[in-house]
């Protein structure tokens, strides 16, 4: 996939433990358009490569920017990005839309956390061409919680809808009556932790809403109980030659040690950047990408996190 070389040109600390880099082009010409829910994949420092949303306007070429949470269990990605300073250079790729809007009479925008950063460039974009929305931002406190001041200052303030863990039961968050009252023809657009989403997906079953009216993006994945990992068999149906996959090992990784070089970005089964065909046997699903439709089928998985319930698995490689 080829790169952009960008700079650095504004750091921003937008709330505890989350900072905003703005990137530009080294010579100043117009950055590719993107569209809202795009991201970028980032080149971090150590030759790690991660995912961050685009958060501006989609309007805008002269920059681009994300936001990053440190995460206190990262993998060295988001201290790598904390660590990156206003002159720095760095490589992204052309902007990617995972997370399209779609026609729609009325959105209902919901985020949590560090989720907000999509969610805030799609709100940019539908005030922007007078379409009806609300957005709903959910937070641990006021401290932790990145763009206050950039909402309450926008043309969207006023459909805009703040809330704290640590607030007042009056003051959280009601889904249920959220939900309820958005009119016919709605479509709610997710995104956050795991446990958000699900929270939003399991409340909008509940009140019978149909699947194919809400649309999500993952920022993490759940931890997997891998205590029950075995050994399985992976064949390459190109080849020939199988190999084994270790308990305590991915399959990417173990390919990549062999020499298959399967391209991967976030190694946690969001992106779908390293999703391969399977031709034999049965995956253990562990992505967040694939739908539940697409894992049925059982043709498909992702080799940096997913495994097999079946002793072999051959893959289109």
């Amino acid at each position: 996939m080829s790169t952009i070389v960008v700079k650095v040109v504004n750091k921003t600390t937008e709330a505890e433990d989350i900072v905003s880099l703005e990137l530009a082009s080294i010579d100043d010409d117009p950055l590719p358009p993107f569209s809202a829910g795009s991201h970028i994949d980032v080149h971090v420092p150590g030759g790690l490569i991660r995912q961050y949303s685009l958060c501006n306007n989609p309007a805008e070429r002269h920059r681009y920017q994300i936001a990053v949470l440190r995460d206190p269990q990262s993998r060295g990605g988001s201290t790598g990005m904390h660590q990156i300073q206003v002159g720095d250079v760095v490589q992204i790729s052309e902007p990617r839309n995972l997370f399209p809007l779609t026609p729609a009479d009325h959105y209902l925008l919901l985020a949590g956390g560090i989720g907000v950063t999509p969610i805030l460039c799609m709100a940019e974009r539908l005030a922007t061409v007078g379409a009806s929305f609300s957005m709903h931002y959910c937070s641990r406190s006021p401290e932790r919680a990145a763009f206050l001041d950039r909402i309450g200052a926008s043309q969207f303030s006023a459909r805009s809808h703040v809330y704290f863990d640590n607030a007042t039961a009056r003051e959280r968050l009601d889904l249920g009556k959220i939900i309820d009252a958005a009119p016919p023809g709605t479509h709610i657009y997710v995104c956050g932790p795991s446990g958000f989403i699900g929270f939003v997906t399991e409340t909008a079953r509940a009140r019978g809403w149909p699947a194919d009216r809400v649309h999500l993006e993952y920022f993490g994945n759940a931890p997997q109980d891998t205590d029950g990992d075995t050994a399985f068999e992976v064949k390459l149906a190109s080849s020939g030659k199988s190999y084994t996959i270790a308990a305590d090992r991915s399959v990417w990784s173990t390919l990549l040690e062999h020499g298959i070089d399967i391209p991967v970005s976030c190694e946690q089964g969001i992106c779908g950047t390293c999703i391969t065909r399977v031709l034999q046997g049965t995956p253990d699903h562990r992505d967040v990408y694939l739908t539940d439709d697409e894992k049925a089928k059982n043709d498909q998985f992702a080799p940096c996190c997913s495994r097999a319930w079946t002793a072999l698995l051959v893959l289109d490689l």
